[in-house]
């Protein structure tokens, strides 16, 4: 499955309202969300057939929309209800969900103020987002050439298309030196994220991960700071600058697609995967399943 192109794959699309045929939901070559990147996202996980923080991403869907100034037509409940809709024709249980909006073909130029507002979502398989292999011993990260740009250049607190431009330049440069991933600073220097994740690393048992404040407060990185609060660990949201790197014994990752996943190389910077990202790890994905979850409410 993994080696089918993504518009070759069978199935359904919920698609403006309805299930269409996976190869029949397609957009104009003069879309203006392909030109002008007028397009927010999220990206969602369902384990046991229940997607994890739902809610949460289609709330997060909407307000990006109205940072990008486009309304979706879709309430958070009918989005919520699509993405089930969606994973349910794929006939999935363990997968990732895409809801997806963008603004149509109706005028084409930088000001397309009468384009409708299309919305979709698609399901698929998606194991780990990294080799299993390589997350035993943490995976390697280069660093990256762009910076993630000021709130005062860009709509930063949207999970918007265009935003992930300089995500993918980084992450194929690094893939290209053979790393897994990259790391990036922000506008002003300061550690910021990787391409599709936010980071965290350890010092002497204290958990230090940058302020999310020109970057996304990922709802992974969210539920992972409250599980590592009620394990009793420190947390302290900061500003770190680069040269703190040498200083730090553990780092991970997080994300819907990254799960919790532990770094071991960070260009110069090396890190051993120790207690404290193995019991995150662990502590999320009994969180993410809902066998577990529905235990511990009857418990």
């Amino acid at each position: 499955m993994a080696d089918i192109p993504f518009d070759k794959r069978d199935g359904f699309i919920w698609f403006n309202g309805e299930l269409v045929p996976w190869a029949d939901a397609k957009v104009h070559v003069l879309t203006h969300g392909l030109h002008y990147a007028s397009s927010v996202f999220e990206g969602c996980r369902a384990y046991g057939g229940e997607i994890f923080k739902l809610r949460e991403h289609s709330e997060r869907l909407i307000k990006s929309a109205d940072i990008l100034g486009f309304r979706i037509p879709y309430s958070v409940e009918e989005i919520d209800e699509a993405c089930r809709t969606a994973l349910r024709a794929q006939k999935l249980v363990d997968g990732y969900v895409r809801p997806v909006a963008w603004r149509g073909s109706e005028m084409m130029g930088v000001s397309a103020q009468k384009n409708r507002i299309n919305f979709a979502v698609a399901a698929w398989e998606w194991p780990s987002y990294f080799d299993p292999e390589q997350r035993k011993v943490g995976i390697r990260l280069d660093i990256a050439k762009y910076k993630r740009p000021s709130p005062e250049t860009a709509p930063s607190m949207a999970k918007a298309a265009g935003l992930y431009m300089i995500c993918t330049i980084s992450k194929h440069a690094a893939e290209n030196k053979g790393y897994a991933d990259a790391l990036m600073y922000d506008y002003r220097g300061y550690v910021a994220e990787a391409t599709g994740a936010n980071i965290f690393f350890v010092k002497d048992g204290v958990i230090h991960t940058p302020t999310p404040d020109c970057f996304l407060d990922g709802i992974t990185r969210q539920t992972v700071i409250a599980l590592a609060k009620a394990r009793g660990y420190e947390i302290v949201e900061r500003h770190i600058m680069p040269d703190e790197l040498r200083g730090f014994s553990e780092c991970f990752i997080t994300g819907t697609a990254a799960e919790v996943t532990p770094v071991g190389e960070i260009g110069p910077h090396r890190f051993t995967p120790g207690v404290i990202s193995a019991t995150l790890f662990e502590d999320y994905m009994a969180a993410v399943n809902p066998k577990v979850v529905a235990r511990a409410a009857t418990a």
